[in-house]
């Protein structure tokens, strides 16, 4: 695996072609004061967005947590994370799975959360110390040098921008328009207080799924993580688990709804540079894990948690 020979390339750029793995149709995310976030794309073509730069970091992150055990899935043991137990110790949530991560208030909140903050070292009076952060941000919770971090319950001048970027689109989309019934065994008809609204007899339904080509697109912004100036053992951990990230995703989590299920058509193809470098395949990626992480956090074995209590 040469990840050197993403040294003097400011970003890593990829593209993965995908296909429902039945049929043609597929359901794209909703929002609901919009629907489908259909656009016209250059030259008029019908686009669609099919998961968006949000939703992706979401899926990137639970491919990486292994919930039955409640700890990283084999090839990132050993990484730091923030563990959320309640007041009877039983695991809750923690910092991989929680939409804002260590800005999540069931770590803002606790007691254990004092420990970070002085870690990070934040002065109103001073521009914000962005070596305290990065450092103290590899030490509890390194997922968020890849996804990002807002920390607005400490400060609102606490953040950074995603290094790790993904997204589905579709292009040239067609609209599949179909409907059915939800049928009442008991009651077919409507009698007052017994309606739809109460759950009761048939509703007509309608719904709208597309067509088209889609494509997942990745960025790994490599100049920002060089930036964070952790030395090129901690880069090359960061850039090693985004592509762990990437092709775990491709491979486990693509079943997005359930009238979405996509299936990855050929291989990752790596757009920029495209010359210098060869995107790793997941086997040689979860084989490299173990000693990048033991090479960034030393020889030390045994997890690297932090434990918080939540008072419900």
């Amino acid at each position: 695996m040469n990840l050197a020979a993403l040294k003097n390339h400011p970003r890593l750029l990829l593209e993965a072609a995908l296909k429902p793995v039945q049929g043609s149709r597929f359901q794209p995310t909703g929002f609901p004061d919009l629907g489908a976030a259909t656009f016209d794309g250059p030259e008029r073509t019908k686009m669609l967005l099919v998961e968006s730069a949000q939703s992706v970091a979401n899926r990137l992150e639970a491919v990486c947590w292994d919930t039955g055990n409640n700890n990283w899935v084999a090839p990132l043991k050993g990484l730091p994370a923030v563990l959320v137990n309640d007041k009877d110790g039983k695991p809750l949530t923690n910092s991989v799975l929680e939409a804002h991560r260590l800005n999540s208030p069931y770590i803002t909140t606790t007691e254990g959360f004092g420990e970070i903050k002085q870690a990070i070292a934040f002065d109103a009076s001073r521009p914000l110390n962005l070596a305290s952060l990065v450092k103290a941000l590899l030490k509890y919770d390194p997922n968020s040098l890849l996804h990002g971090i807002f920390l607005e319950k400490v400060a609102g001048v606490i953040r950074l921008p995603r290094a790790l970027t993904g997204f589905i689109e579709a292009k040239d989309v067609a609209t599949v328009a179909s409907g059915g019934v939800k049928n009442d065994r008991v009651k077919a008809t409507k009698e007052e207080g017994k309606t739809a609204k109460e759950g009761f007899g048939n509703v007509p339904f309608h719904r709208e799924e597309f067509t088209g080509e889609i494509t997942a697109y990745f960025n790994l912004d490599l100049a920002l993580i060089r930036g964070f100036g952790l030395g090129e053992e901690v880069e090359f951990l960061l850039i090693a688990i985004a592509l762990f990230k990437i092709q775990r995703f491709l491979r486990d989590g693509l079943r997005l709804r359930t009238a979405c299920d996509l299936d990855l058509v050929g291989e990752v193809r790596v757009t920029r540079p495209k010359d210098d470098f060869i995107m790793p395949g997941l086997a040689e990626l979860e084989d490299s894990l173990p000693g990048l992480i033991k090479q960034a956090f030393g020889s030390d074995s045994g997890d690297r948690f932090t434990t918080v209590i939540f008072q419900d």
